[in-house]
């Protein structure tokens, strides 16, 4: 029997106030067999969400992308007001190997997800491969931090 091969998925949009279009978006990721939601979280000062899933490679990805798409057709940024920086309104996706996944695969992931955002004419930007060396406490590194330079990539 092989292992569970599990990828993690945190993508952060821009809408943290707007209950009913969070929802939305959200159900786009629970619809899809294969994943697992982890985890929503909303702040309305920052007017942004953070959700979590997990589950295979190939199933992450297409919730990944599903959500992204219904996120950009309800998240209009020219009325966007919150103190968080933000890109749009899919700000980040990052991909995160859980188990029988490396960081290569996680990275191709990533492209494949931003190609097909690209090919539909939604503008991506790469950040560069997430650091492979154990960190101290629990906290990732900013994603502003891993973002220096992201138009040269």
């Amino acid at each position: 029997m092989s292992a569970m091969r599990i990828l993690e998925c945190v993508p952060n949009i821009s809408e943290g106030r707007d209950e009913k279009k969070i929802a939305s978006i959200v159900e786009e990721v629970k619809k899809l067999k294969g994943v697992k939601l982890l985890d929503v979280s909303s702040d309305k000062d920052h007017n942004r969400s953070v959700i979590t899933f997990l589950g295979d490679p190939a199933a992450v990805r297409n919730a990944a992308l599903s959500m992204a798409f219904r996120a950009i057709e309800l998240i209009d940024m020219r009325e966007h007001r919150g103190a968080h920086p933000r890109l749009g309104a899919v700000d980040v996706v990052p991909f995160i190997p859980i188990q029988g996944v490396d960081m290569a695969e996680a990275v191709q992931v990533a492209r494949d997800f931003g190609r097909e955002l690209g090919r539909r004419g939604i503008p991506v930007f790469f950040t560069r491969k997430q650091p492979t060396v154990k960190r101290e406490g629990n906290s990732p590194p900013s994603e502003r931090e891993n973002m220096k330079g992201f138009l040269r990539n």
